[in-house]
């Protein structure tokens, strides 16, 4: 007896419920996330911002096939504030986060503040960060403790510790001390007496740090994540926190003429960033977006090891002393160099004047995993994806740019942008290479700069002007609303208390920690274990 034939309706009812099945497999296919973050990177070092860089053609090549954002800037100009910033969506003055922490901190990004990876861990995501954490390292402040299934990296900055080959610094620093009288040699600006540690998760597995092969190890690193993940059928986000730029680590490959140890050291991370976009390309083109951004501007008391401001060289502050950059809330502070790729989603080409921030990332992304922001608090970030794809180029109204060290409060809230006016009731300038700081300088009523016409900083509005006169009243109301809103929110307290016994130290009884090959473990921060979901 033959098999008996299905009529055409029997076949279109079949493809239609077959399709349905397998739809949410494909349809709700959810993005994978990049997420790399430069340190103390300046504007200028990107080519496609800077014509005198010639020493990215990668990101270069980025900005290319993607939209570069000419009006971006980190949420605060200092290492842990910003990152801070970065995961939660939040200022400082809102997530606790006002200042660096130490290698001795007992505590970190404080617990009841909700991670970018927490909420798309929730969401179905694999998670990792890559690099350096500065955002606590004790106990349940770990990386893994705060969303991330995996992590690999230094807990800190990268001269947080010495080093057997230490990298490039102003003044120099010594290598890790192998007997303990050398231990006890301080040494100005330089950590001579704990190496420092790299881990994997919990476990330090290397101490001092071979900095020579870590540019390596990260790429390494991340492409291990993106295959698992993508094995694994689960959309991921990685944060990428790079060692690069800070200052440079162990002696890149000679430097071409005219390029310097700090441009030998920009190509090799504008090399990694090539080969982590490759890779992602790889795993299928327009799946992942990518988005490139630096936490604060360079380090100019580093002199020939810092980076390039482009032309945000805060000209009003450099008459009167110190840095305008790293530390400060003049534009070469905080304007840093951003990049977003998306094949098919993001144009290319595209060069954006929208006024964004790196706060912007967390609701962002959160808005495209399908996710919903924690309840309860306030956010200073925007969800920006009408302006990643090209629907729009406007992003904040007023944007708040916190004290980081160079003068007043640190957190507090005394410099802010409204459209393209950059307003100051506190300036001061960072250390400079020559040793100078600027004074500290109270403004009342404040300076007010028009960046249209003075993107240098350079001659503020005069009081009795028309201008000044018209724009001040909406300056003083968006000023007032910010502080009101801050001072309602539901606002977090960093532990900023330190302990010894909070240093990674892979082996107490050795000097400096030093591992000598053995495997040393942190203290367990309970980390939870996740059975991946499967599409089936």
């Amino acid at each position: 007896m033959g098999t008996p034939s299905l009529s055409p309706w029997a076949v279109l009812l079949l493809t239609l419920v077959l399709v349905g099945l397998w739809a949410p497999c494909v349809v709700s296919r959810k993005p994978n996330f990049i997420v790399i973050l430069a340190d103390d990177v300046g504007w200028g070092d990107l080519g496609a911002n800077w014509a005198e860089t010639k020493e990215t053609p990668h990101l270069d090549r980025l900005a290319a096939e993607g939209t570069r954002f000419v009006d971006f800037h980190s949420a605060a100009s200092t290492c842990s504030p910003s990152r801070a910033s970065l995961l939660t969506g939040r200022l400082g003055v809102r997530n606790g986060v006002t200042h660096n922490f130490a290698i001795s901190s007992l505590g970190g990004l404080p617990l009841n503040e909700s991670t970018l990876a927490e909420v798309l861990r929730e969401a179905g995501y694999s998670t990792a960060a890559i690099g350096k954490w500065h955002l606590g390292h004790h106990g349940r402040h770990h990386p893994n403790s705060r969303g991330f299934d995996y992590y690999f990296g230094i807990p800190y900055s990268h001269d947080m510790g010495c080093t057997d080959s230490p990298g490039y610094n102003v003044p120099p620093c010594p290598p890790c001390p192998r007997h303990s009288a050398a231990a006890r040699m301080a040494r100005k600006d330089c950590y001579t007496e704990v190496a420092l540690p790299l881990l994997e998760n919990i476990t330090i597995v290397q101490q001092p740090v071979e900095l020579g092969s870590l540019a390596r190890r990260y790429a390494e690193e991340a492409e291990r994540f993106m295959q698992r993940a993508s094995d694994s059928g689960r959309p991921f986000f990685l944060y990428l926190a790079l060692a690069h730029m800070h200052v440079p680590l162990a002696p890149p490959p000679p430097p071409a003429p005219g390029r310097g140890i700090y441009g030998a050291s920009l190509s090799e991370m504008d090399a990694l960033v090539g080969r982590i976009k490759e890779v992602a390309d790889s795993l299928g083109k327009g799946s992942t977006l990518l988005w490139f951004t630096g936490d604060n501007g360079p380090w100019a008391q580093k002199c020939e090891l810092a980076g390039r401001l482009g032309p945000f060289v805060g000209a009003w502050q450099r008459q009167r002393g110190g840095s305008s950059a790293k530390q400060t809330t003049w534009e070469g502070g905080h304007r840093v160099p951003a990049l977003v790729y998306w094949p098919g989603r993001v144009p290319a080409s595209r060069t954006s004047h929208a006024l964004l921030s790196i706060l912007d990332i967390f609701p962002t992304l959160v808005g495209l995993a399908g996710a919903a922001l924690p309840p309860d608090r306030r956010f200073d970030g925007l969800d920006v994806s009408p302006v990643l794809f090209g629907w729009s180029d406007v992003g904040h109204k007023v944007l708040l740019h916190p004290n980081s060290g160079a003068a007043g409060k640190v957190g507090a809230i005394e410099a802010l942008r409204l459209a393209q006016y950059k307003v100051f009731y506190t300036t001061g300038g960072a250390m400079a290479c020559d040793g100078s700081t600027g004074p500290a300088e109270r403004h009342q009523p404040p300076l007010i700069f028009n960046l249209d016409r003075d993107i240098q900083e350079q001659e503020p509005l005069a009081v009795a002007s028309r201008e000044y006169q018209a724009v001040l009243p909406a300056i003083s109301r968006a000023y007032a609303q910010a502080l009101q809103d801050i001072a309602a929110d539901n606002v977090s307290v960093a532990d900023y208390s330190q302990d010894p016994a909070a240093i990674p130290c892979c082996n107490v009884q050795h000097v400096g920690c030093r591992c000598h090959g053995a495997h040393g473990a942190m203290q367990d921060p309970h980390v939870e274990k996740r059975t991946p979901r499967l599409c089936l």
